[in-house]
Order: structure tokens, then C-alpha cells, then sequence
């Protein structure tokens, strides 16, 4: 019993955890400040670094990424919103 105490989720099993469970509608992601989730994965994981490994879970396309003031959103892949402001903002201006 002790062992399975021990044991940590994955980080993707974590992220998708907490975004299923820590969104608000209508949204589909969650501010990984203001939610608390920063804070809650430095503590279940003892220190590691979130962003580190969102990084790294978004580049390899398990979680997506979008910068929002104060820090950035997360979702998951087949929620996440389409193309991104900056993209927008350049098909605007025709670049």
C-alpha cells in the first residue's frame, strides 16, 4: 500500500486532470496562473517546473499553448482554439 501512495500520475495524465476539471464555462482551457495550476503541480510534483514541461508536452503536441495575459492557457489538443491572435493579426495584414 505504501508503494501505490508513492506513486505520481504522468504529467500528461496531471494536465488533463486538471484542465477537465478546473475550466469554467464556456472555457475550454485553463490560465495556469489564476487556476491555481502552477502552484498545485509545483506542489504535487515537489518543485518541478510547469512550464518546463508544458513546453515540452506541447511540443510534442499532447497539450496546447496559447499566451494570455498574465500567463498562458491551457488546452487540450482537439479543444484548443484555432490559429492564434498573431496569426490573425498577420492574415489581416495580408503577410
Amino acid at each position: 500500500m505504501m508503494e501505490q501512495e508513492e506513486k505520481k500520475l504522468p504529467y500528461e495524465e496531471f494536465i488533463k486532470r486538471a484542465i477537465l476539471s478546473l475550466r469554467k464555462e464556456p472555457y475550454k482551457g485553463i490560465h495556469t496562473v489564476y487556476s491555481g495550476f502552477n502552484e498545485a503541480f509545483k506542489q504535487y510534483y515537489e518543485g518541478a517546473d510547469p512550464i518546463e514541461v508544458t513546453n515540452r508536452l506541447a511540443r510534442e503536441g499532447k497539450v496546447v499553448i496559447r499566451p494570455v495575459r498574465g500567463g498562458v492557457m491551457l488546452y487540450l489538443p482537439d479543444e484548443a482554439p484555432l490559429g492564434s491572435k498573431t496569426e490573425d493579426v498577420l492574415k489581416k495584414m495580408g503577410l
